[in-house]
């Protein structure tokens, strides 16, 4: 006799009748020892024993590399309450009506699928894309369950394309946890103020009052639903997306600088000038000595781009200072001044940006809030659209983004 080994089946409420092995599978035959039903007209617990259901056959989770199959005929119950006296058939706590899977398999497949996909959990488990995606739907929601949350104090609006270059935005709505946790609220077909409008209102509204602080983008569309629809919420401008904004506007010059460097000066000369990009764009903080003196040689070549490269990393360290909302409000108007002294036109669309929102990016300085916490998340979302070649099905994009976020913590040991 092979060695052998016992261990649970945790199905409650069973008694094994019977056990098959072969080589690649495990079947299990099992009776239910519950001694009653729910019946499905009046709702009453039943208990007059009528016979059998069909034949069962659930997949269940493996064990030893087999695949193990849970086989059971449930019981039916007469009801002794209504007038026709209709049969129930008995349901078990550990298996869903319909469902080919028992519970256990099913949290299984999904454990499987987070980070992961539908094709590659079909070939690891010899299952149809259907089935597994059944178990995805019979789990996860397609829309936020707003009974899990007693505080959304800091919400997060950010747009992602679907498909690059193609300009299908779709908006997701995320909340910070007070545990610093990331938690995905919505995920929104279009960034257009009436489709933001439309979302805020299905949040109830004593967990609207929550709200403190919303951080997002420059786009009015946002900002004007917020402030409409939870006008107690300070409205915060990303410090990251304004950063991306000015820094642009000076590396814009660099590429025209280098461009005008390099029809005047002589090829050997302009050879020291390649591969300055990065460490033009990088914290001089973490240049390496070479990438020093590469910097050093660019700016020495070009004032221009030596005095707005200097204004960019002085607006940097304004955001780096522990300013108070009305110091931020009076360096950045500094710095304003500073800029038009300069001469230099390569800020000129970015001042008008920052007199257009300047109360909403100083807000950032009230509690320093940004949206680092929304753009980790998108890159989240950006490797499960290369993973799954694209989702356009917003709610089972919403149920992929929950489980990959959430799974673990769901199903996880």
């Amino acid at each position: 006799m092979p060695p052998l080994i016992e261990f649970p089946l945790d199905l409650p409420e069973v008694r094994i009748l019977h056990t098959e092995l072969s080589e690649r599978e495990i079947t299990i035959r099992v009776e239910s020892t519950r001694e009653w039903a729910i019946c499905h007209q009046c709702g009453q617990e039943i208990r007059e024993v009528h016979g059998h259901g069909e034949l069962l056959r659930l997949r269940h989770l493996p064990i030893l590399g087999r695949r193990v199959f849970i086989e059971l005929r449930p019981r039916r119950f007469r009801c002794p309450f209504c007038d026709d006296h209709p049969t129930t058939t008995q349901q078990l706590d550990w298996y869903e009506p319909r469902s080919p899977h028992t519970r256990a398999y099913d949290q299984w497949l999904l454990l499987l699928l987070i980070g992961s996909t539908i094709s590659d959990v079909m070939c690891k488990e010899g299952l149809t894309y259907d089935l597994i995606l059944g178990a995805l739907r019979r789990h996860i929601a397609s829309e936020v369950n707003w009974a899990e949350f007693t505080s959304l104090a800091l919400l997060g609006l950010d747009e992602i394309a679907l498909r690059k270059g193609h300009q299908d935005f779709i908006v997701l709505v995320t909340t910070r946890r007070a545990d610093g946790s990331l938690a995905l609220l919505g995920v929104l077909e279009d960034r257009k103020k009436e489709t933001v409008v439309a979302f805020l209102r299905t949040i109830p509204v004593e967990l609207r009052a929550t709200i403190a602080d919303v951080c997002t983008d420059m786009y009015e569309g946002y900002v004007n639903a917020v402030k409409e629809e939870v006008a107690q919420a300070r409205v915060v401008i990303d410090r990251f997306h304004v950063a991306k904004a000015y820094r642009a506007c000076a590396d814009q010059l660099r590429k025209q600088v280098l461009h005008e460097l390099k029809a005047e000066l002589r090829p050997e000369e302009y050879a020291g000038l390649k591969g300055t990009m990065w460490p033009f764009r990088r914290d001089p903080e973490d240049l390496t000595a070479e990438e020093r003196e590469q910097l050093e040689l660019l700016l020495e070549c070009a004032p221009d781009l030596k005095q707005a490269w200097a204004l960019r990393e002085g607006l940097t360290a304004i955001f780096e200072t522990a300013h108070s909302k009305a110091s931020g409000t009076a360096a950045l108007k500094r710095w304003m001044k500073k800029v038009r002294r300069s001469g230099l036109h390569c800020f000129d669309r970015f001042l008008v940006t920052l007199e257009n929102w300047l109360d909403e990016i100083t807000n950032y300085f009230v509690a320093r809030l940004t949206s680092g916490f929304v753009e980790g998340f998108n890159n989240k979302v950006k490797v499960l659209k290369r993973r799954c070649y694209g989702i356009s099905n917003l709610k089972h994009l919403f149920q992929r983004l929950y489980l990959d976020l959430e799974g673990y913590r769901l199903f996880g040991h």
